[in-house]
Formats: C-alpha cells, sequence, structure tokens
C-alpha cells in the first residue's frame, strides 16, 4: 500500500547534520510516509549513518553526482516516489513532529496543489528570524516570483499530481533549482492553487555559503539588527551559542523539550505583531520627520533665493556704476584741452615706455580729478 507522504532529503557529505535531519523527520505524529534519502556522490560515512537507523521507511538512494546542486538526482527519487504528497528536507534543516500534518491539513483545507508555512531562518549565532511573507496577497506573490526566493524547500509540500502536471526539476539551471520549480507549480495553477500556513515548523538554517552576513538576506539583516537594539525580542528566538556549538545541535535539543515548539511559535507570534506595531508606529513618525526635513529645505531655498537677488542687484548697481564712468571718461575725451593732453602724452609714450605702461594709471588719477 502506497504511503501518504513522500520525505525527500538530498546530500551531500553532510553526515552529522543529516542524522538530525532524519530524527526530526522520524519524530512526525504522521507515521505513514517513506524517506527517500538521496546521496549526490557521497564520499563520507553517510551511508552508514542512514543504516543505522534501521527504519524500513527509509529508503537509500547511493547515486553518482549529478551536475550543480544535484536537481537531477532529485528527479530519479522522484519518480520512486510514491506518497500522495511530496515533502522535501534538506539535510541541515530541523521538522517540528507535527510538520507534515500541519501541511498536509492546508493543501487539503484550501484545495491547494502548492503549499508552505512561515519560514524559521537561524543565524549562526543562535538568532530566529520569523518570515511574515503570505504569498495569497498578490503584491507579495509577484515580488517572490520576479524578486526573489525566501522560502526554503523544507517549507513546502505538494500534491504528486504536480509532477505530471509541471514536471521535474529543472536539471540544467546551476542554482536555485527550488525556486524555478515552485514558480512553475504555482504559474502553471493560475496563482490560484497554493495554500499558506502561518504556523513554522520548519528551523532553516544558514547554508555553508551564507554563514558570513554580508552574504545574509536582507531581511535576516534587518532582524539582526533589531534584535540587538530590542530587550524585548524573545529569548526563545534568541538562544545563545556557546563557543565552537553547531546551531543545529543546539536546537535539535531544545525542540525535544516539552513546551518548548509552542514557546517559539508564541514567540513568533509576538515578534511578527510587534514589528508589524513598529512600522505601523514609526510612519506617523517619519511622515512627520520628512515634513520637517521639507521646511528647512524650502526655508533654506527661500534664503539662497533672497541672497541670489541681493548679489544680481549688487552686480546691477555695479554695471550702473562702470556706465557711468564710461560716459565720463567719454565726456573728458571729448573736450578738445583733454583730447590734446591725452594726444600729448600718448606721444610721449612712444619714446618713454614706462610712461606707456602707467598711462592707464594717470587715466584713473585724471577721472578722480574730474570726479572731484
Amino acid at each position: 500500500m502506497a504511503p501518504r507522504f513522500s520525505v525527500l532529503i538530498p546530500t551531500r557529505n553532510r553526515a552529522a547534520l543529516l542524522r538530525l535531519a532524519i530524527s526530526s523527520v522520524l519524530s512526525q505524529t504522521e507515521a505513514d510516509f517513506e524517506l527517500l534519502v538521496i546521496g549526490d556522490g557521497c564520499t563520507d560515512d553517510t551511508a552508514d549513518v542512514v543504516a543505522s537507523f534501521g527504519d524500513a521507511r527509509i529508503r537509500w538512494l547511493d547515486l553518482p553526482k549529478a551536475p550543480h546542486f544535484g536537481y537531477a538526482n532529485r528527479n530519479v527519487a522522484l519518480r520512486q516516489a510514491a506518497g500522495a504528497y511530496i515533502a522535501f528536507v534538506t539535510d541541515d534543516d530541523l521538522v517540528f513532529p507535527d510538520h507534515l500534518a500541519l501541511l498536509a491539513a492546508t493543501l487539503e483545507e484550501s484545495d491547494a496543489e502548492w503549499a508552505y508555512n512561515r519560514p524559521l531562518w537561524v543565524t549562526t549565532d543562535g538568532l530566529v528570524v520569523p518570515f511574515a511573507s503570505n504569498l495569497l496577497n498578490p503584491d507579495e506573490l509577484d515580488r517572490f516570483i520576479n524578486y526573489r526566493n525566501h522560502i526554503p524547500s523544507s517549507c513546502v509540500m505538494y500534491q504528486r499530481g504536480c509532477l505530471d502536471k509541471y514536471g521535474y526539476w529543472p536539471e540544467d539551471v546551476p542554482s536555485s533549482g527550488d525556486w524555478h520549480y515552485w514558480i512553475r507549480i504555482i504559474e502553471g495553477g493560475h496563482r490560484a492553487r497554493l495554500g499558506y500556513c502561518p504556523t513554522p515548523s520548519v528551523l532553516h538554517f544558514n547554508a555553508d555559503w551564507r554563514k558570513t552576513p554580508e552574504t545574509q538576506i536582507s531581511h535576516v539583516t534587518a532582524a539582526r539588527e533589531i534584535a540587538a537594539g530590542g530587550a524585548w525580542w524573545p529569548a526563545a528566538l534568541k538562544v545563545p551559542m556557546p563557543p565552537g556549538a553547531v546551531e543545529q545541535v543546539v536546537f535539535d535539543e531544545l525542540i525535544r523539550r516539552d513546551g518548548y515548539i509552542d514557546q517559539l511559535r508564541r514567540a513568533v507570534t509576538q515578534v511578527v505583531e510587534r514589528l508589524a506595531w513598529i512600522q505601523l508606529d514609526e510612519t506617523p513618525e517619519i511622515h512627520l520627520r520628512l515634513r520637517e526635513e521639507l521646511k528647512r529645505a524650502r526655508h533654506e531655498l527661500t534664503v539662497a533665493r533672497t541672497q541670489l537677488a541681493a548679489s544680481l542687484a549688487h552686480a546691477a548697481e555695479l554695471d550702473q556704476f562702470i556706465a557711468t564712468q564710461r560716459d565720463q571718461a567719454a565726456r573728458k575725451l571729448a573736450d578738445p584741452a583733454t583730447a590734446q593732453t591725452v594726444a600729448a602724452e600718448r606721444s610721449g609714450e612712444v619714446a618713454n615706455p614706462a610712461r606707456r605702461w602707467s598711462a592707464p594709471l594717470r587715466a584713473l588719477r585724471q577721472l578722480g580729478r574730474g570726479k572731484g
């Protein structure tokens, strides 16, 4: 009899973390599943780790390395999957015990082909960042399709019928194969047959290439700054990491404790509501600051215009003064006595170069005497 769920875990040489991921799947409240662990050219002890569980629901697919992130190997597993619902778990993520149950209920209640739940991103220093992203809103869906993928594959479940309708994972893309595939399913269903579960059930950890702050997505970076500056960020979402600790190990121990998952979910609701309040509460202040800045800018513009007008008026007065001086000089030169004096001086300048060079100064002095 075919299982209700097919859960796929692609992996490559991450045996230690894979052990935790498999354990979290085996802890599901929905026990009717098959777990296909897909080795993408593994050269470590991954096979031994998988075999150590001794669970008949686990199938180990030891496949040679496929191009890029091994999307072709995922398709090999999908062609063998028998479940009515398909779910993925990355080998460094952890899922809560009700993960399969929540997503299956979302698919059934919304009559959806593809569904996801709220992502929780975990940084290397133990900060849990909830994403408030509802793709049922057209503008948020457009951003997801056209701009960026922020939904980890561990948060997704879809009906097996999607394989026949929309095909399999793209094998020729170097990265973001999950994003391309999700878009194909969503667009193929005319954006109408998707479901969203706001209750989180996955802890998604940063990939190796996102370990440094500059490589993290903007949402995580912004949340890190808010959490660092706000004492209100809940302790359940701000877990201290001992030196040298592996964040998956720390959180695996936490989610196995009675009550922690409920505490974490309450904290997620608190953070999402608080962030919404901060945005709404600061909006009037932002508008007030913008109005004050606009008022200052207008004042500075008025002052600049006044100064420019004064400068133009001064320039006009200077032009008038120069014109008056030119008129006076022209009248003096028109006088026969002055003209004779100037002619004599010019004839003397030919023999006396020094006198020629001092002619402008003498002319100014002459104008000064005439003005007096």
